[in-house]
């Protein structure tokens, strides 16, 4: 009985250290695209004088009046939060499957995804508070304050609650439960009925398109609530005056002011970070665990 346990908690560890990992590698990769998305979110209508007009006028503008390392802002929170969150996610995946193995296979593999994403969200929401105030200025990197100290001044000026620390929680749990939801629920269930070719080569391009599939569809159907997350998290309007508080009421607000297209704002970016960014962090979580497995079980 003991020495089961034992397995049981060696195979976690195993779990949460592949996971964070993978979170550590996709966000290195991908944190560019990250800072973009947020920048097309946080601007609003054609009266904003920011505003800009595509992808290519974004990273052009940004390289030129704020420097190279600008696509670099706000990593910090993200590098010291994924590594805790993606492992956290996978670990939770595995572990909430075990909960819902009552159900059919594609609604427990679905629920799983959802409840590792709630879970992942209240971990990952004061990180993502600090980073979306970071990557919102458009200062140079090198002016910018620290990470540290971003949230030291949040903290010192509006507290832990939903001003401080926690703002957009809801906004997060919702995003972060669809995406996972999508995310783990389509890969594993299509995973299973794509035959596994003899050559390793077509099997991590099999696993790497159905995980970039994943990726894009998850992001897709989470982005309302990403947008609003920024909104609500980032600059408001008018300075000193709170625009955006509650997660559906932004939602609802965006629509009604700016169209039902404003709730996918940033879509492109999103999709050209967690489209690959999903298939490296699967690949990675599961070739870490195989290699784990294989040199520490």
């Amino acid at each position: 009985m003991v020495q089961t346990e034992m397995g049981l908690v060696k195979i976690a560890g195993m779990q949460f250290a592949s996971g964070g990992c993978a979170g550590f590698v996709e966000v290195c990769l991908m944190n560019p695209l990250d800072v973009v998305k947020t920048r097309f979110q946080i601007q609003r209508g054609p009266d904003d004088p920011n505003r800009y007009k595509g992808l290519v006028d974004c990273f052009t503008r940004m390289y030129k009046t704020e420097g190279a390392l600008s696509f670099y802002k706000g990593i910090l929170p993200p590098i010291l939060a994924e590594t805790p969150k993606r492992a956290t996610k996978f670990f939770c995946f595995e572990q909430y499957k075990s909960l819902f193995a009552f159900a059919p296979v594609p609604v427990m593999l679905s629920m799983a995804g959802l409840f590792s994403g709630l879970t992942e969200a209240i971990v990952i929401n004061p990180f993502e508070v600090v980073k979306v105030k970071l990557q919102a200025e458009r200062s140079t990197f090198a002016e910018q304050k620290s990470a540290f100290a971003t949230a030291r001044q949040i903290v010192t000026v509006h507290g832990y609650g939903a001003h401080g620390l926690s703002k957009g929680l809801t906004s997060t749990l919702g995003r972060h439960g669809i995406w996972n939801m999508f995310y783990f629920g389509f890969y594993h269930n299509v995973k299973e009925l794509i035959p596994v070719p003899e050559d390793p080569k077509y099997d991590l391009a099999r696993r790497f398109l159905i995980g970039l599939a994943a990726g894009s569809l998850a992001s897709v159907m989470n982005i309302p609530f990403d947008v609003a997350k920024s909104r609500i998290q980032g600059p408001q309007p008018v300075p000193g005056q709170i625009k955006y508080r509650y997660c559906f009421k932004t939602i609802a607000m965006i629509y009604r002011e700016e169209g039902f297209l404003a709730l996918y704002k940033g879509l492109l970016p999103k999709l050209l970070r967690l489209g690959p960014g999903g298939a490296i962090m699967l690949i990675v979580y599961e070739n870490v665990f195989e290699f784990m497995k294989k040199n520490f079980g």
